[in-house]
């Protein structure tokens, strides 16, 4: 069996480890011609990170990034919400690894290369169309370099390129703009002093007036010990971009809303003035599709199911799908269009509640309640706003939606 991966972002790099230790040959096609640390902060999830222990890359992914320990809610006045333990500080056998998308995505690059050879990753090479011919399946592969098109095959091929897929496109030319959810977000990475915990992930705010997601991504970022922080702002505007994780955003468009955000914890208007990039993403998804498959091709991550970025579990589902890929095409060696087939039937169901959960109520549904039961004004006693156990039935919720609840992860190591 051979198999051709088109990209190499988190979900394809992962889906090559997966493939290489079950001992199916493929290689990475990657339409970029070099693969830079772009981007800002991602959340390894304990569900995702076991899929990566047992590839033998966790380790090194954490050691890169930051073991988090607490996910700590506030308000915009900076009053404490709630707090909960996570990944092995809640019990979990794994941890939860946050860390700087570059970083995870050259460590895995790293790893492909070292194990599956440095050719198996071959950039510059973007895949415009695939065609199934039964027997096998004809990439239409065009070089960034020299603009020449040529046609490769494969027995297999894993679409993993990502918003912009073109192999999605191709299945589903008449989709339709991606569904906006009335929130944009600009995103940035500062060096700052370590802060509560020096490993916890804070929300804080609604999105309404404002809200903000902040967390380490790198200890000691720089020679005054300093960790780096990603931070994401979220606010409630008219759509003005389209869809690009890389385009830069202007302070201006949003500053004002967090100018007064300083806290005995944490100076939010100074973190975010000190990043040197700013990056600007509409908070959007596109409805769940009916399929994935065709024949011998079949979407994977963010190809197959881009969702709005709540629930820190863009990337997690993505490195799940890697895994049950991987089990079918291992479980079904003589007819990988039976083994797509049972993948699609497994995380196609899976990803879509996750999917419409982001939509309606991820883990921050927490700020909202107390947003509209305070009429965004200061508390007295948490308690006399919303239950302990309110707010913790609504977290382990989504925990159960994403696959990440605690005995159902532990079982499955």
């Amino acid at each position: 069996m051979n198999v051709l991966v088109v990209g190499a972002g988190i979900g394809g790099l992962t889906l090559a480890l997966e493939l290489h230790q079950a001992g199916i040959p493929c290689r990475v096609l990657e339409a970029a011609p070099r693969i830079q640390p772009i981007g800002a902060g991602i959340n390894l999830l304990p569900h995702a990170v076991r899929d990566l222990a047992r590839l033998d890359i966790a380790e090194s992914l954490e050691a890169t990034g930051v073991e988090t320990r607490e996910s700590v809610f506030f308000n915009r006045f900076g009053q404490l919400v709630y707090r909960e333990p996570v990944g092995r500080h809640a019990g979990y056998a794994q941890p939860q690894i946050s860390i700087h998308r570059g970083d995870a995505q050259l460590g895995l690059l790293a790893a492909v290369r070292e194990r599956l050879g440095e050719g198996a990753v071959e950039l510059g090479r973007r895949v415009t169309a695939v065609a199934d011919r039964e027997d096998h399946v004809a990439v239409t592969v065009t070089d960034a370099t020299t603009g020449a098109t040529g046609t490769e095959r494969a027995d297999v091929v894993i679409a993993c390129d990502g918003i912009h897929s073109a192999v999605r496109a191709q299945f589903y030319p008449d989709e339709g703009t991606p569904r906006y959810s009335g929130v944009t977000m600009w995103r940035g990475v500062t060096p700052w002093p370590a802060f509560l915990t020096g490993a916890s992930m804070v929300r804080a705010g609604w999105l309404a007036s404002g809200k903000m997601v902040i967390y380490p991504v790198r200890d000691r970022a720089d020679q005054a010990g300093n960790q780096l922080v990603n931070w994401v702002a979220e606010v409630e505007r008219p759509q003005r971009v389209s869809r690009d994780w890389n385009r830069s955003g202007r302070l201006a468009d949003f500053i004002d809303v967090f100018a007064d955000w300083r806290f005995d914890w944490l100076d939010v208007p100074g973190l975010i003035r000190g990043a040197d990039t700013i990056l600007e993403y509409p908070m959007v998804d596109q409805d769940p599709l009916p399929r994935w498959t065709f024949g011998a091709v079949t979407l994977l991550g963010d190809a197959a199911h881009p969702m709005v970025p709540r629930g820190s579990n863009g990337a997690g589902q993505a490195v799940l799908d890697a895994h049950a890929l991987r089990l079918a095409l291992e479980n079904n060696p003589g007819d990988p269009r039976a083994a797509l087939r049972h993948y699609e039937a497994e995380r196609l169901p899976a990803t879509t509640s996750v999917v419409r959960t982001n939509r309606i109520r991820p883990p921050d549904t927490i700020l909202k309640e107390v947003y509209e039961r305070t009429g965004d004004r200061p508390f007295d006693r948490i308690e006399d706003v919303i239950s302990t156990e309110e707010m913790a039935a609504i977290s382990d919720g989504y925990k159960k939606v994403a696959a990440y609840d605690k005995d159902l992860v532990n079982r499955q190591e």
